[in-house]
């Protein structure tokens, strides 16, 4: 699934392109793409104009200007391609909608992502993601409540970093590349962090998916690409993730791989010693 970065690539194009538009017409090519709505999104959107963006860490939505908002899962390989009508021609276009004079297409090979129309809590964030928590880069992010919160776990600080309903939008990808340049080992357990080691840890997080925004994502295959239909270009600074078997760019020890609860994570035991 794309991690936080490279979600927040694909919402920027659609606030570029798209905010001031109006739905005109809504095709629908794949029933699994609109599974969970509880109303017909080609009746539904139609009419109603666009008149924003969010994100909250690997979720992100439009909103509308009935109050509602279309929830977008990009899932495992979802794209939301915008450009001329009738452009995109792929097999795995699963839905289709006109925009005034542009149109947008959602292309998901593995049908595993879907739009869904949604209701707006209080705070401007859907309902339906209401459990997920904030992100590094979410204006309310109070770093040191979060470290707290993440010293309070007796578990891996990887898998911990990767738990939604602690800090949102870090998937494999930037957890071994934060813990890298934090210098701590995935497998520490996260209570045993000292609050500025935690600290320091979400900080790094925040760092590499700055970095990583500003090179348009991290791009292993070409599924994941922007709303132009371009593919980011981070997989080439990666310091810690598939580097299994390599030097550490830092200390030349060779790097590892270690399974930390099912998931695979790469570091360095030359430098990554907290």
């Amino acid at each position: 699934m794309p991690e936080l970065p490279e979600v927040e690539v694909v919402r920027r194009g659609l606030d570029t392109h798209l905010v001031g538009r109006a739905f005109r017409s809504v095709e629908v090519l794949h029933p699994r793409a609109v599974r969970g709505n509880a109303v017909d999104l080609r009746e539904v959107l139609p009419g109603l104009q666009v008149t924003g963006t969010g994100r909250r860490g690997k979720f992100m939505w439009l909103t509308l200007d009935d109050g509602a908002a279309l929830m977008v899962h990009l899932r495992m390989s979802g794209q939301m391609l915008v450009g001329p009508p009738g452009t995109v021609t792929s097999p795995h276009l699963r839905i289709r909608a006109l925009l005034d004079d542009v149109e947008l297409a959602f292309v998901d090979q593995r049908t595993f992502g879907s739009w869904l129309y949604a209701s707006l809590g209080a705070d401007g964030v859907p309902e339906s993601i209401s459990h997920i928590a904030p992100d590094p880069f979410d204006a309310d992010f109070d770093i040191v409540q979060r470290a707290r919160l993440v010293r309070t776990r007796s578990s891996a600080i990887k898998t911990v970093l990767l738990n939604q309903g602690i800090v949102s939008g870090i998937g494999s990808i930037y957890a071994d590349e934060a813990l890298w340049a934090a210098g701590v080992k995935p497998t520490r357990r996260a209570r045993s962090l000292r609050q500025s080691d935690a600290v320091q840890v979400l900080e790094r997080s925040r760092d590499v998916m700055a970095e990583a925004l500003a090179q348009g994502g991290t791009s292993f295959d070409s599924l994941y690409v922007n709303v132009n239909g371009a593919s980011g270009y981070f997989s080439r600074s990666l310091n810690a993730y598939g580097r299994a078997g390599q030097r550490c760019r830092r200390c030349g020890t060779e790097m590892r791989k270690v399974v930390v609860n099912g998931r695979s994570s790469c570091f360095c035991p030359g430098c990554q010693t907290l």
